[in-house]
């Protein structure tokens, strides 16, 4: 059954990761699994660069903030994801919908912005060594981090206000598992049709600009290492930048995967998977990435553990 003119003291619905109920049950499992691993590793590793006055680095100081970032992301969305495999209608209230688009928005962005940073640092470790901890100065960093937070801070605010200060008409079906603005545009009394331009303008200056950072970055890198003589300091090389081109490449994989898709085979089913990836999959992986084959965090991992 449908509603409509739906006011702040409705509730959505959200219809969740697929509708097949013999599907609910194990996908529960594995997703519980997911935010489980994903909270333990984040969260593990703010800890850890913390403690560890050897990872008290900036390129530990980003891996610590991406690390927030990714156990915020992972936990505005799954915990209520979680509740629509337990029940028959999985309702979201009409201002916590608002609140976990805004946080969704925060932290996507954030992200984007963080591992541009963590480009950027990257750059000046191998290509101006001997200036590092001048150039890469506390300041710096904390301002890197400071300008990405509060620049997604104020585009989550601009699309939540926007979209919802209108009204909502018709069904409180949210095609999703979360309260993502792309389901809520055709859900408005009014036309999206500004709102919807200004989200692609801004995704695409999102996307492009942080990509750039980390594509200079990694080019001026490259002609660093081509320059090196000793094979010894092109792996040394290599092996900082390893984990960071990883988390690079997964992650602006799932947006471009999501975002340049053709039309003709363009669904919201698509959408969710793509979102699944990102939102979840993806902040579950990065300490993993970043702690695998990294022996600093081995080590300060097993030094912490001996205090």
């Amino acid at each position: 059954m449908c509603q409509f003119n739906l006011t702040a003291s409705t509730e959505f619905i959200l219809m969740g990761v697929t509708r097949q109920p013999e599907w609910q049950l194990p996908l529960f499992g594995v997703f519980l699994i997911i935010y489980t691993i994903t909270v333990l590793g984040n969260l593990g590793m703010i800890i850890l660069t913390k403690l560890d006055s050897r990872l008290h680095t900036p390129m530990y100081f980003f891996i610590k903030h991406l690390a927030f970032i990714d156990l915020g992301n992972s936990t505005v969305i799954c915990p209520k994801m979680l509740v629509n495999f337990v029940v028959d209608q999985n309702t979201i209230f009409y201002y916590t919908c608002a609140t976990q688009m805004a946080f969704f928005i925060m932290f996507i962005i954030s992200e984007q912005f963080v591992l541009s940073a963590m480009a950027y640092d990257r750059y000046v470790a191998i290509c101006n060594p001997l200036l590092y901890n001048v150039i890469m100065s506390q300041g710096l960093c904390h301002m890197l981090v400071g300008i990405s937070y509060l620049y997604s801070t104020c585009q989550a605010l601009m699309f939540s206000i926007k979209i919802f200060t209108l009204t909502f008409c018709g069904c409180s079906y949210i095609a999703h598992f979360y309260c993502d603005p792309i389901p809520l545009l055709p859900m408005l009394c009014s036309s999206a049709e500004e709102i919807e331009l200004l989200a692609i303008l801004v995704s695409a200056f999102n996307l492009i600009s942080s990509l750039l950072v980390v594509l200079v970055s990694y080019m001026l890198i490259l002609l660093a290492i081509l320059r090196m003589h000793s094979a010894e300091g092109r792996k040394k090389a290599f092996s900082t930048c390893g984990s960071h081109l990883t988390a690079v490449a997964v992650f602006y994989g799932s947006l471009f995967f999501m975002y340049l898709q053709p039309k003709s085979t363009h669904s919201y089913d698509t959408d969710k998977m793509a979102s699944v990836f990102y939102t979840l999959v993806i902040p579950m992986l990065n300490p993993m990435i970043y702690s695998l084959r990294n022996n600093e965090v081995k080590n300060a991992f097993f030094r912490v553990l001996s205090y």
